[in-house]
């Protein structure tokens, strides 16, 4: 870890070294020299661009100037299964009154960056350990279906989690998809994978978000997945629509965007998720 710090040219004394909250994958820890803190993220169990693809993702985010998200100072490329580094700015704060109306705010702001008109995105991401494969399409039901739907679907076949009504109600849903699914929603940049664990507040209550998987895509999309898991205070979802109002059939499609997270959930840790999935499908087909 010293090795880490030189090469961002920290060479101050390191104080304190606490294992901390990182998530499932990673090894995780708060570290303190005479200069700095720091959040520093570890493993040798991840793709090679595991933590690159992390950082990227951040520095998108930071470049719309519109959402705190944590610098980064420093991540590896893993060669050979070795250990891999991410180093970056800890955040530490205490949520504020206003904290959650900030936050939806900010994240309207966000969604209202345009950059191109086309949805997707050029490079792979992640979501948990699945690598999305992403491509640029012109339609987003197009996008929706065949870079997320189906792949999920797909890998629940191969578990041996998707069969029966199971697989006959998905592949009837992919099949009449686009009576619910816009093609043409705003395109917005998204977090991606916004659930209550991947916010935080920093100093003076400011929101950060933190462990993004970005995509561009219609906003509605993230909103139904802040709402699958909770850890969203009320004032987020009012100051939000304040700049970005909820557009009137959202309530309809909702249940489809939290699908996707549903699957992967499935994919990443098993049957526990069936009963949701299968509500959701039993819901759309017959």
């Amino acid at each position: 870890m010293e090795d880490k710090l030189r090469s961002i040219g920290d060479y101050s004394k390191i104080k304190m070294i606490q294992s901390v909250s990182g998530g499932d994958i990673n090894q995780a820890y708060f570290v303190e020299t005479a200069e700095q803190t720091y959040f520093i993220k570890t493993n040798k169990q991840v793709p090679a661009d595991f933590f690159q693809v992390e950082a990227e993702g951040l520095d998108r985010i930071r470049d719309t100037k519109t959402i705190h998200v944590p610098e980064v100072f420093h991540y590896d490329i893993a060669h050979n299964d070795e250990e891999i580094y991410l180093l970056m700015e800890w955040v530490e704060g205490e949520k504020h009154t206003s904290t959650g109306k900030w936050l939806g705010e900010d994240l309207a702001a966000l969604h209202s960056t345009h950059v191109g008109k086309q949805y997707g995105l050029d490079s792979s991401t992640f979501v948990g350990e699945i690598r999305q494969e992403n491509l640029l399409f012109d339609n987003w039901l197009d996008y929706y279906r065949e870079q997320r739907l189906q792949p999920q679907m797909n890998l629940a076949i191969s578990k041996g989690r998707m069969s029966g009504k199971r697989l006959e109600r998905m592949e009837q849903l992919l099949s009449r998809l686009d009576q619910y699914i816009p093609s043409k929603p705003r395109v917005s940049l998204l977090h991606g994978d916004l659930w209550g664990g991947n916010w935080l507040a920093g100093l003076k209550g400011t929101p950060y978000l933190i462990d993004p998987s970005i995509v561009y895509g219609d906003p509605l999309f993230e909103i139904a997945f802040t709402e699958l898991f909770g850890g969203f205070p009320g004032e987020f979802y009012a100051s939000y629509q304040s700049i970005l109002p909820l557009a009137d059939y959202y309530e309809d499609i909702k249940p489809l965007y939290q699908l996707f997270y549903l699957m992967v959930h499935l994919n990443l840790f098993g049957e526990g998720y069936g009963t949701s999935v299968d509500r959701i499908l039993k819901h759309y087909t017959v």
